[in-house]
């Protein structure tokens, strides 16, 4: 039974999704031309990780202390995903796959004893999207947008900064849509773009995250269902017709030029 939306609601959460999307949709297109597809997921994990230990360590209450061990643990596995890509590139994605199994497996095994660990997991995984404030997606606002920046002006020259700018990018995504938002946000609409070489190519990337996002919201909301799974399943539904839509071209298929 659909209701009548009410946008003060769901303003926050589209806010926060709109602020995903102007970011990840870019950096997904350069995970993509690196071949990394699962970096994201390896780095949300470890993030993630971070906030379960902050739990552990009984910091949950203290907002900082969680955020320092978060973008430490983030950033400690950007520079060695920094090292390792220098030193054995054709080998990068299985570190990246090994670092993601090993991650999820110490969250696992300090959340077995955990009352509430199941759904601390359930939230780090699936995220709280609709209970997003506008005081949350301000200094998110100013995070990414420095990210942005510093890749537009040093990014493309110092192919190392990707690793730390991208930890600093998805340690504060995950915690504010969850890791499934996250991965689905930077790979899905960059695959739906991948096909083509057009100037408005990142547009139209844009322009399924932000379409995603909306309708994602509103069907949630009318309908009670859970925002953040939903809103992957309709990123996946129209990249796919963005995927069609923008090929066969004359790029290589094979990735992003």
């Amino acid at each position: 039974m659909t209701a009548e939306i009410d946008w003060s609601l769901l303003g926050p959460p589209l806010v926060a999704g709109l602020l995903i999307v102007i970011t990840h949709v870019a950096f997904g297109r350069e995970v993509l031309k690196r071949g990394i597809i699962f970096i994201d997921l390896t780095i949300a994990q470890v993030a993630a990780l971070g906030v379960i230990v902050a739990g552990a360590l009984r910091l949950a209450e203290a907002v900082w202390g969680v955020q320092a061990i978060a973008v430490t643990a983030a950033l400690l596995v950007a520079a060695l995903l920094s090292w390792t890509e220098r030193r054995w590139p054709r080998l990068q994605e299985a570190f990246i796959g090994s670092l993601y199994v090993i991650s999820a497996s110490v969250a696992l095994i300090l959340l077995a004893n955990d009352p509430h660990g199941a759904e601390s997991f359930n939230k780090l995984l699936s995220g709280q999207l609709l209970w997003v404030t506008y005081e949350q997606t301000l200094p998110i606002a100013l995070l990414y947008a420095g990210i942005l920046v510093a890749w537009w002006l040093w990014g493309h020259r110092k192919q190392s900064l990707f690793y730390f700018l991208f930890a600093l990018l998805v340690t504060a995504s995950v915690q504010l849509v969850g890791v499934l938002l996250v991965f689905a946000t930077l790979i899905l609409p960059a695959l739906g773009i991948s096909r083509t070489n057009r100037s408005s190519a990142l547009l139209a990337g844009y322009g399924v995250g932000t379409i995603s996002y909306i309708s994602g919201l509103w069907v949630s909301f009318a309908f009670d269902m859970p925002a953040g799974p939903l809103v992957v399943c309709l990123l996946a539904i129209f990249s796919l017709v963005a995927f069609v839509v923008f090929g066969p071209s004359k790029v290589n298929e094979a990735g992003l030029s």
